[in-house]
């Protein structure tokens, strides 16, 4: 995921729904990476198996592979921590005290009395 769920939110009426689409396309985004690591580690361990030089020189490959979609993966968790945790506090602070700006942060409202 390469910004913040913010700047993919709209207005804050629309924070609730479009929050929680986004999280769904980030946790299926996540989930698609991990059936990916499923097969090749399966991939990798027949390769170790057979115990075939060739095989066993193309695990080097396939474990970088590996690693970085588990890089990717936490990446994607670490964003939508970050991004929950924001929400919960931009509610906390009130909704009708304040908007959401796409950084995430609450932009507070002050209202002068004449």
């Amino acid at each position: 995921m390469d910004g913040d769920i913010f700047g993919e939110l709209g207005n804050s009426t629309q924070v609730d729904s479009r929050l929680l689409q986004v999280f769904q396309k980030s946790l299926l985004q996540a989930q698609d990476i991990l059936n990916q690591n499923r097969l090749l580690i399966n991939e990798i361990n027949q390769n170790h198996e057979s115990k075939m030089p060739d095989n066993l020189s193309r695990n080097v490959g396939l474990i970088r592979e590996l690693n970085s979609n588990i890089r990717r993966v936490v990446d994607l968790y670490a964003d939508l921590s970050n991004s929950f945790t924001k929400s919960r506090e931009a509610s906390s602070e009130g909704d009708s005290s304040g908007t959401l700006k796409s950084d995430g942060k609450v932009n507070q409202k002050r209202i002068r009395s004449s």
